[in-house]
């Protein structure tokens, strides 16, 4: 009796096995309540629990300065998760299309098709590239959310050569 989304392959589309890597992430990252509840595959067809919620700017835009932080600051504890388990989910740099964020003001990351295992993962570190970018930042800004970008960028650096809960932390604490 719930909404599902199905994910195919567009016939277009020369990327192989994007579909099935998808899965592969669901299946994996829902066990860390990251991502849309995986459902199943199929026949090269992707069904997930159908997520109701307003992409993350269109959220910025509408909302309290108060909600705003708290879920960047959700937003930050799932990309961390992501970097601790080695998996870089890429696109958090210009997350705009792939964070969903629900009527109890959760955050849904969608689009796994590109992640991929690595030692180096940036999933923080492009998070606080998104924040502190012109057009984010100036949306945060004219919500009283007043970050300085300078800090966050060297908190980030630090965090960058050495992943770690305490320079997350640091992070976490500028926004």
């Amino acid at each position: 009796k719930k909404k599902i989304a199905i994910k195919e392959k567009n016939p277009e589309s020369k990327a192989q096995s994007r579909i099935e890597f998808e899965a592969y992430w669901l299946k994996k990252l829902n066990k860390y309540k990251i991502g849309p509840k995986f459902i199943s595959f199929k026949d090269n067809s992707l069904a997930y629990e159908f997520v109701e919620g307003i992409f993350i700017m269109d959220f910025v835009i509408n909302s309290t300065e108060k909600d705003i932080r708290k879920v960047l600051r959700a937003v930050f504890d799932q990309m961390f998760i992501l970097d601790s388990l080695g998996i870089n989910k890429e696109e958090m740099h210009h997350p705009y299309k792939h964070v969903l964020i629900t009527k109890s003001k959760k955050p849904v990351l969608l689009d796994f098709e590109r992640a991929n295992n690595t030692e180096k993962p940036s999933n923080v570190t492009q998070f606080c590239q998104c924040i502190t970018s012109t057009n984010f930042n100036s949306l945060l800004k004219a919500k009283g959310l007043n970050i300085n970008i300078r800090k966050v960028r060297a908190a980030a650096k630090k965090y960058k050569h050495n992943i770690n809960k305490k320079n997350f932390k640091k992070i976490i604490s500028l926004v």
